[in-house]
């Protein structure tokens, strides 16, 4: 049976969305920042995530939403908006092989995925899960960009959030980027307990994260600002 919290990834994806045309716009205004083209896709495929959600609570359960939840949730989930960082962090070079390289592995693993068969037997009308997918090395690709975007969103954010905290003036950044850190953490979280067929748990997360995350972009966004880390900006 359904309960509120399933009507959750309705708001979270609408929010998302909204959060994707701001990053948009902001892009049209540097329209030589990297970091914003992967924040904007970002935000737009988590958005594409909750949407499966939001689908699933609606429409009810189907194999081709489910393995669109995976591949947007699972597989690139956190990673664009990581990637982003990666292109502050990073030099440009570096950035540019670590985007292909995930490119290409998100791409052969999203074909295992849409080819994975499905047990039908085991399958929660109420609750989207990978376990349905017979193959499981298919779901062991999910493991290495989730990795990279935990070390690089949460991380990278929480590193900055540090070394600004040593600066005078810089109390916006702390605040945007330890926001930023919370909320890339959060889904990840969440993600963990669908492991154990609590997903509505994940729906929380998401919301919660999104906004966070949103939150701390505009902390470091006053108007149009690009969020630097403090390494990036000493040197500017």
């Amino acid at each position: 049976m359904q309960n509120i919290t399933h009507y959750i990834p309705i708001l979270t994806t609408i929010i998302s969305f909204a959060f994707t045309v701001v990053l948009y716009k902001h892009w049209q205004h540097k329209p030589e920042a990297k970091y914003l083209v992967w924040w904007t896709i970002g935000a737009l495929c988590f958005g594409v995530g909750t949407l499966t959600e939001s689908i699933n609570t609606l429409a009810g359960w189907s194999i081709w939403n489910m393995k669109a939840w995976y591949i947007s949730g699972a597989l690139l989930g956190a990673f664009p908006l990581a990637q982003g960082t990666v292109y502050l962090l990073l030099k440009k070079k570096a950035a540019d092989i670590l985007a292909w390289f995930f490119i290409v592995y998100i791409a052969v693993a999203s074909v295992a995925i849409i080819l994975a068969p499905v047990n039908m037997s085991i399958v929660d009308p109420l609750r989207l899960t990978g376990k349905v997918m017979m193959w499981t090395w298919a779901r062991m690709f999910s493991i290495l960009p989730n990795t990279y975007a935990l070390i690089f969103l949460v991380g990278g954010a929480a590193w900055s959030a540090i070394q600004y905290a040593r600066k005078q003036g810089s109390r916006n950044r702390v605040i945007g980027n330890t926001l930023i850190a919370v909320g890339g953490l959060l889904p990840g979280i969440g993600g963990s307990f669908t492991r154990f067929g609590y997903v509505e748990v994940l729906f929380v997360t998401e919301f919660i994260g999104i906004l966070l995350i949103w939150a701390g972009y505009r902390a470091m966004t006053p108007p149009w600002i690009a969020p630097i880390p403090a390494p990036q900006a000493a040197t500017d």
